[in-house]
């Protein structure tokens, strides 16, 4: 429908002689905040300065030219202050947005606006040889979402787990295991033994031990080599089997190790750029002069720094996919260290550093509000909170069926646990910190994940009831409907705007709103047996299929029955 008023505005735009991009007029297009103020506004402030004349008089002057084209779309066009505001018809808008969702599927919603571009994106990115930590756990959510949502508007993405499995941890970890380790738990349960083992090597006393591990491990000593690619390969195995549960999917697993290797050739290019320097026996970029401040490559003891690790990925990467634009799915601690990496990316030479973003979110903090910390041995693990929250849900599923078999009781479970973990973290910002509360993001009521799985499932036990819809005829139309019908509307434009923002809320939000209106309708509107039944079911599989798409781009699985 969106479609109908910009055909309308180029046009007229065109008459003016007002150089413009269709793109950017659907751009500026925008929906009001309520439905008395239009379906459509077309804000008239940028173009002031071009036509020398004041915004109300601009969208005054667009109008008469619109009333030639005499649009049979539209009950009403009006100018409100600055705005062009365009009033559907109401039938014909029910009809058409309703048909085009039942007959698009799963492609409703979806935008060409990608087609051509390839998004690279990076996030979870664990270390190796501990079990996957709730420090990982938001970059994962929110990244998947923000390469889900790229996909649906037409981008390539490829999807890049970056793995930590080099650097003085790395030798702590080794050291650790030398001094305090088992092989017989290392292969009963080795990212667990393994994180034990790290965090009594974490004191100070064995920082130099750590060193001294590491360089045996960059000088390819036989016994740090072979247990660093025990514990690597153990924690791949444990990594695969909890995204397989979250249902998270990667393209491909990158490591530090593997960048590594081009070290040398990087620091080659620095120095021949002349921007390294020594600094109390490091190797150095002095980037004061951009307001950056200094960042380390070696460090004094020789050891290399997971920087210069960095600066190789993001060149080896560039060479491999020519790709539009990079995202950084890293937390908000990290956003000087990511402007030293693309400023150091730029100076080299590489006109794509530009195209580089650090995309950031905040924390997870505990309910004292502190910082979960690895090192202390005071962190959750994922394992725990989807089997803590899988068991939440379950409480909650027996209270509604009884009778239901185990099987079907963990699928539904698992798949209930997922929406509460990832809508409730998304329907945040992702720049806030969130206190993790598992016992909330559970509830069936309220602003959370499994109320949005229970409302699909709601108005899929009335479709069952009936035959799939049709052809479908309008009667007159609820105010109700009406409303629900302009939520559908509204799906496409929360992708864009979600995606340029790189906010998931903005989907998680919507979501939820849909959802929330739909269930209006449910105890407003009877759809079996209504005079205005094949309408309202083909609404109910319009909301549906809608709902479906948006918890898609969340990562979300719907579930047909509670």
């Amino acid at each position: 429908m969106k479609k109908l008023v910009v055909d309308i505005l180029e046009k007229v735009l065109k008459k003016k002689k007002i150089k413009i991009s269709r793109q950017e007029i659907e751009s500026k297009v925008e929906i009001p905040p309520n439905v008395g103020m239009g379906d459509y506004a077309f804000p008239c402030f940028f173009l002031s300065e071009q036509l020398k004349d004041s915004p109300h008089q601009i969208a005054l002057e667009l109008r008469s030219q619109i009333g030639t084209e005499n649009p049979t779309d539209f009950d009403d066009i009006q100018t409100k202050g600055p705005y062009i505001n365009f009033f559907l018809d109401r039938k014909n808008l029910a009809r058409k947005v309703v048909w085009e969702a039942i007959t698009n599927k799963k492609n409703y919603g979806k935008s060409k606006i990608g087609k051509s571009k390839k998004i690279v994106f990076e996030y979870s990115s664990p270390n190796i040889a501990k079990p996957l930590g709730i420090g990982q756990l938001r970059t994962t959510i929110i990244g998947n979402s923000l390469a889900n949502i790229a996909e649906f508007l037409g981008y390539k993405t490829i999807r890049i787990n970056y793995l930590g499995d080099w650097g003085t941890q790395f030798g702590r970890i080794l050291f650790g295991f030398d001094k305090f380790g088992n092989h017989e738990m290392l292969l009963k349960d080795p990212l667990n033994h393994l994180m034990k083992v790290y965090v009594k090597a974490s004191k100070k006393i064995y920082d130099e031990k750590a060193k001294e591990w590491f360089r045996k491990l960059e000088e390819k000593d036989k016994t740090a080599k072979m247990l660093w690619k025990i514990f690597k390969d153990k924690s791949i195995e444990e990594l695969e089997k909890i995204y397989s549960e979250l249902g998270i999917k990667f393209d491909l697993y990158s490591s530090e190790s593997e960048a590594a290797k081009y070290s040398k050739e990087i620091l080659g290019i620095l120095e021949k750029k002349q921007l390294t320097k020594k600094s109390k026996g490091a190797l150095i970029v002095d980037l004061k002069k951009y307001n950056l401040d200094v960042l380390i490559l070696v460090k004094s003891d020789g050891a290399t720094t997971y920087a210069l690790r960095d600066l190789a990925e993001a060149i080896n990467r560039y060479k491999k996919y020519k790709f539009t634009s990079m995202v950084y799915e890293v937390g908000q601690e990290q956003s000087l260290y990511f402007k030293q990496v693309f400023k150091i990316l730029e100076l080299i030479g590489n006109k794509w550093a530009k195209d580089c973003t650090h995309v950031d979110h905040g924390l997870y903090l505990d309910k004292n509000r502190k910082k979960f910390s690895t090192r202390k041995g005071k962190t959750i693990f994922v394992r725990d909170i989807f089997e803590q929250t899988k068991k939440l849900a379950e409480k909650e599923i027996k209270k509604k069926f009884s009778r239901i078999s185990q099987e079907e009781l963990d699928k539904r479970a698992s798949k209930v646990a997922v929406a509460a973990i990832f809508y409730g973290d998304l329907k945040n910002s992702r720049k806030n910190n969130i206190i993790f509360d598992p016992s909330r993001f559970v509830s069936f009521e309220g602003d959370t994940g499994p109320y949005i799985l229970y409302s699909y499932a709601r108005a899929t036990s009335i479709v069952k009831k009936s035959k799939e819809p049709g052809k479908f005829k309008i009667n007159e139309l609820e105010k109700i409907e009406l409303e629900l019908v302009q939520k559908i509307l509204q799906f496409s434009d929360a992708v864009v705007k979600s995606f340029a923002s790189m906010s998931p809320s903005m989907i998680a939000n919507y979501s939820y709103e849909l959802a929330k209106s739909f269930n209006e309708f449910y105890h407003s509107c009877p759809v079996i047996g209504s005079e205005n039944e094949s309408f309202r079911l083909a609404l109910v599989e319009a909301f549906r299929i809608v709902l479906r798409n948006a918890l898609h781009l969340l990562g979300i699985e719907t579930l047909e029955e509670m």
